[in-house]
């Protein structure tokens, strides 16, 4: 398949949906740079100043992101101090994070990211976004579907 037909049917989907996300995380990353902080760890935060103390598990699903790597971001959050790790009230097995003061003081310290989403949607048509939207929900749901029913790809 030439270039040219990738850049404009199916396949371009995919390949721009990719582009954008790494371009939107490049930028991300490089305004939390000055803070020490990586865009997962940004994640993790936000849930934690927006919704309180959450249970490292869900976080995972939350984030779609495997045990070991939320293991190793909840490391470095708590080696930076800026959260804690503490047992559930209602299952002793499970761990809940929550900001610390320190946490707290550098959410208040981070730049609002809001312009990404601004640089990269503001001027575009509600209805193309509308359509973009429904288009990759369509295919996410599909292919989550092609993984519970066990598909052998």
């Amino acid at each position: 398949m030439s270039s040219r037909q990738v850049e404009s049917g199916r396949d371009a989907v995919g390949l721009w949906t990719k582009r954008c996300y790494f371009a939107g995380r490049a930028v991300m990353d490089s305004a939390l740079r000055p803070f020490d902080l990586g865009s997962t760890q940004w994640y993790v935060l936000y849930q934690l100043a927006h919704e309180g103390p959450t249970r490292q598990r869900d976080l995972v699903e939350r984030l779609q992101i495997e045990r070991a790597t939320m293991s190793g971001i909840v490391a470095t959050l708590l080696r930076k101090g800026l959260v804690d790790q503490v047992p559930d009230r209602t299952d002793q097995r499970q761990k809940l994070l929550q900001l610390t003061a320190a946490g707290t003081k550098l959410w208040g310290e981070l730049p609002d990211l809001t312009f990404i989403r601004e640089a990269a949607f503001d001027g575009i048509d509600a209805a193309d976004i509308a359509t973009a939207v429904r288009v990759l929900q369509t295919a996410t749901g599909r292919l989550e579907n092609l993984l519970q029913k066990g598909a052998d790809v």
